[in-house]
């Protein structure tokens, strides 16, 4: 496969780099692998002395295992604008496909596919049922990457997770697509943890998990204009399950739409927790629905399978949390649930200008409130649990 090394000037000066940027293209023949192309290319433009781009151009290639280390000497725009399929026999048995780490400094875009070819290994995959569980390829993995955009990029039929972002700063995803069916398990669309300032925009997750799922250490995360769905939509947690976890702050979901989820807006934790921290300021604001099952669920007895205690009550103490102007449809009865914790009882919950309609033949739509009194805002249907009313700003 060739390296080619070509000046790329006009676009590292329209991005406010270097004049002197060079691209190092990794391609080859049709369906070819280009795994040992990547990298080279990705070697020389971490050690290149100015701004940088590796290109992956337009075509279909196989792609195995790839990780790629900084730190680098100058930032990186690495645009995929080809399709990328996982070669499935080097990754087998590992956590891992594609991997950028340590880099401060970084661009993904170019409007191109990550294809993990997930159809076959989803019936290996029984994580979601047993710790003992066969590894399978996260797609994509973000360790240690601090400013930095991703942005026009898709990801096809992850094995795993499509994306998960671990201790970075000051990354936005903009525009991404993420693609499995509805049945393929623990296809977490992105998954977050021990991150900040951390920005999701104007994405559409279609998955078989959580379209976004935000774990422990998480500060300063803003959801905007999302569309999810299928999938088992936006989630906080699960929280408790490992003694080490960190807090997590200032949550901020905005201006998103939930289609036929199997769950909306989540706040999970274990009963029988590992550690006693803290989940404060989780805020969600205008969201639409549309036969969301469970579309308001703070569930501090998040057990799957069986895994836990439940006679242990959770120690994750949830403080300042927010569902402001939630309207649509549920897909089942239960439109609120706040499942709190009898050890640490939710503290601050606002519920304000909620509209949830449920017409099956079960119905009416069901508000439900344990170890919560929630403090209630403008109007709400259905008719909200017992709490003190309050008016909403500006109205009479």
């Amino acid at each position: 496969m060739d390296l080619k090394i070509t000046p790329f000037k006009a676009l590292y000066k329209a991005a406010g780099y270097s004049a002197n940027a060079e691209v190092f293209t990794a391609g080859g023949p049709p369906n070819s692998d280009i795994t040992a192309a990547v990298l080279k290319a990705f070697t020389s433009a971490c050690q290149a002395p100015a701004p940088s781009q590796v290109l992956i151009p337009k075509g279909d290639f196989k792609l195995g295992e790839t990780v790629m280390t900084g730190p680098c000497k100058s930032p990186i725009e690495f645009t995929l604008q080809g399709n990328v399929k996982a070669d499935g026999g080097s990754t087998q048995g590992k956590d891992r496909w594609v991997v950028f780490e340590k880099i401060n400094g970084f661009k993904l875009n170019g409007g191109g596919t990550f294809d993990g070819e997930g159809n076959a290994a989803w019936k290996a995959n029984n994580c979601h049922k047993t710790f003992e569980c066969k590894k399978l390829p996260i797609s994509v993995r973000f360790d240690f990457v601090d400013n930095a955009e991703i942005k026009d990029i898709t990801s096809l039929d992850a094995k795993n997770f499509h994306f998960n972002v671990i201790s970075g700063k000051n990354m936005t995803f903009d525009n991404i697509k993420i693609i499995a069916p509805a049945e393929s398990p623990n296809t977490d669309g992105i998954h977050l943890g021990r991150c900040e300032g951390v920005k999701i925009l104007n994405t559409k997750i279609a998955t078989g998990d959580d379209c976004i799922s935000v774990g422990d250490g998480m500060k300063n995360l803003l959801i905007e204009k999302v569309v999810c769905g299928p999938g088992h939509g936006i989630s906080v947690g699960s929280l408790g399950r490992y003694g080490w976890e960190q807090d997590v702050t200032d949550i901020n979901v905005k201006n998103c739409t939930l289609e036929g989820t199997d769950n909306g807006l989540r706040i999970k934790t274990w009963p029988s927790a590992a550690c006693t921290t803290t989940a404060a300021g989780i805020h969600f604001e205008d969201i639409i629905l549309n036969k969301v099952s469970n579309p308001i669920l703070i569930d501090q007895e998040y057990c799957p399978w069986n895994q836990c205690n439940k006679n242990k009550p959770s120690t994750i103490k949830l403080v300042d949390i927010t569902f402001r102007n939630i309207r649509g449809t549920s897909g089942n009865k239960d439109a609120v649930k706040l499942l709190c914790s009898k050890g640490h009882p939710c503290e601050n919950v606002e519920i304000g200008d909620i509209n949830i309609d449920y017409t099956g033949p079960d119905g009416p739509p069901t508000f439900e409130c344990t170890n919560v009194t929630p403090k209630l805002v403008g109007t709400q249907n259905p008719k909200a649990c017992v709490g003190p009313v309050v008016k909403a700003p500006g109205k009479e």
